[in-house]
């Protein structure tokens, strides 16, 4: 899987069945970087660290449902919208829709921003 549209396909794919941690594993660069507006904006560098800030979302949310959309493409760079409906442990349930951006470099994800409307 090296292609820009296979690795949005397949990271939409894993996401729509909450296989989070198996996405990073499998579709980003060691050195990936992540920008979150729920970090401050403050790059996350390395996929360990982006797994383990993973790991402790999932374990403190309740994902009631999540759709994943079809992925639009510009050179190294590709776009989906997540729209999910989930709870944070102890809190009321609420829907959430964010833009994410990835740039793909020698067929691994290198970076990723959110963007939360």
């Amino acid at each position: 899987m090296n292609t820009i549209p296979e690795i949005a396909n397949r990271l939409a794919s894993l996401c729509n069945e909450l296989k989070f941690v198996e996405a990073y594993t499998e579709l980003y660069a060691d050195d990936a970087v992540s920008i979150d507006p729920n970090n401050k904006n403050e790059p996350i560098n390395g996929l360990h660290s982006l797994i383990e800030r993973e790991k402790q979302f999932l374990a403190n949310v309740e994902i009631h449902a999540i759709k994943v959309s079809d992925a639009i493409f510009a050179g190294n760079y590709f776009s989906l919208v997540f729209s999910m409906h989930f709870a944070i442990k102890g809190q009321e349930s609420k829907m959430f829709e964010e833009i994410c951006v990835y740039k793909v470099e020698n067929g691994k994800i290198v970076s990723q921003q959110f963007f939360i409307g």
